[in-house]
């Protein structure tokens, strides 16, 4: 059944409750924030966030409302009822050989997208994510047919993948695109106007088997909500310090010197961010991480979201402006990648492997050097 998204959506992860972004917010606040309405109809929340308690507050948020006037898309396959977490790589996925063979996912996918629903108040997904795939979820035939069978059984009315949660994935994307295209529906990936790269490689794939797109972290870690400033003091958990040193200031002249576009289409920096990813191919959702910054001279959050429901959903950016964003944007062999990579060193990883035969085929068919394209350059 054909799932029709908001152009832009509410993710769980925003407000700092259950992914470390600026300040949490309390109950009342978070509520509100991820209630669809005003604009957004579309919320997205993961099973494994808060171990459950990401889905609970989404339930809280969409109580009473009439189920034609939201959206809801879940996501599956961290394995936090049977699995041990595993510090800060967090839970298994469900795939894991020492958890349970091919014989039981479909059992596992039933039983997470069940309790999923059940915390969420809701008997049905409009779309289900299979959520951070290792390398078995990828190319696993059991897996996706347990994934269509969920849909067929009308526990989602439509099923997809949202690879992560780091960048990369792309070969591995590609071929899950090229072999279970007609399961997939949709995909969540990243991208945003100064993170092109890698996922620019995957649209085309995408477009070609039909599979749209969701697109997160479309506000390049707050940077796009324009109250992120050299300087600007982030907490000592804030899950923003993965990135490398000066981030911040390298974003901030980024930022500059997009703002005369984003000006001459009346639009904010964060509009500007979003109608930059649905100008993309096959982009046809995205969803910004809404934070509340700590320190003076912030935003409050509940701006943010006014601001970002009314994102034009008509994308006004033309060529010109796209081609000169994607120069002043290029993020080309900036960071290593998760998935298939060839500077992958060692055993094989939940979240990173080396190339094989089957990742080079899937490179030459797309045209991708995988040496040139897939590799930190600098």
């Amino acid at each position: 059944m054909p799932v029709d998204l908001s152009h832009v959506a509410l993710g769980s992860w925003s407000g700092g409750r259950f992914m470390h972004f600026g300040e949490p917010l309390d109950d009342e606040r978070l509520s509100a924030l991820l209630r669809p309405g005003g604009g957004i109809s579309t919320v997205i929340t993961a099973d494994v966030y808060g171990a459950g308690e990401a889905d609970r507050c989404v339930g809280r948020a969409i109580a009473g409302l009439p189920r034609e006037d939201f959206r809801l898309v879940g996501a599956i396959g961290h394995d936090f009822y049977k699995g041990l977490r595993q510090g800060a790589k967090g839970y298994p996925r469900f795939t894991d050989p020492s958890l349970r063979g091919p014989d039981e996912y479909l059992d596992y996918l039933r039983m997470a997208t069940e309790r999923s629903l059940e915390r969420c108040g809701v008997d049905r997904f409009d779309l289900l994510l299979l959520h951070n795939p290792d390398r078995i979820g990828f190319t696993s035939p059991a897996v996706w047919e347990g994934m269509r069978t969920l849909r067929e059984e009308g526990l989602a009315d439509a099923v997809g993948i949202a690879p992560g949660p780091a960048n990369g994935y792309v070969l591995d994307v590609i071929g899950c695109f090229e072999e279970f295209g007609e399961i997939i529906d949709w995909g969540m990936v990243i991208l945003n106007p100064f993170e092109p790269w890698p996922v620019e490689l995957v649209l085309p794939a995408a477009e070609r088997h039909g599979v749209e797109l969701i697109t997160r972290v479309a506000d390049f870690g707050g940077i796009f909500h324009d109250d992120v400033r050299p300087g600007h003091t982030f907490a000592d958990a804030d899950h923003r310090g993965f990135r490398p040193k000066g981030w911040v200031e390298q974003g901030v002249e980024k930022l500059e010197r997009v703002r005369p576009i984003a000006e001459r289409h009346g639009l904010t920096m964060l509009q500007f961010a979003c109608q930059w990813n649905l100008a993309q191919p096959a982009v046809r959702c995205t969803v910004p991480t809404l934070i509340q910054e700590i320190g003076d001279g912030t935003r409050t959050i509940e701006e943010k979201r006014a601001e970002l429901a009314a994102t034009p959903a008509t994308v006004v950016l033309d060529a010109d402006d796209l081609r000169a964003v994607r120069v002043i944007g290029d993020n080309a062999g900036c960071m290593a990648l998760k998935g298939g990579t060839p500077d992958h060193e060692g055993e094989a990883e939940p979240d990173r492997w080396g190339m094989d035969p089957a990742l080079e085929a899937i490179a030459g068919r797309w045209g991708i050097d995988p040496a040139a394209a897939l590799t930190k350059q600098h």
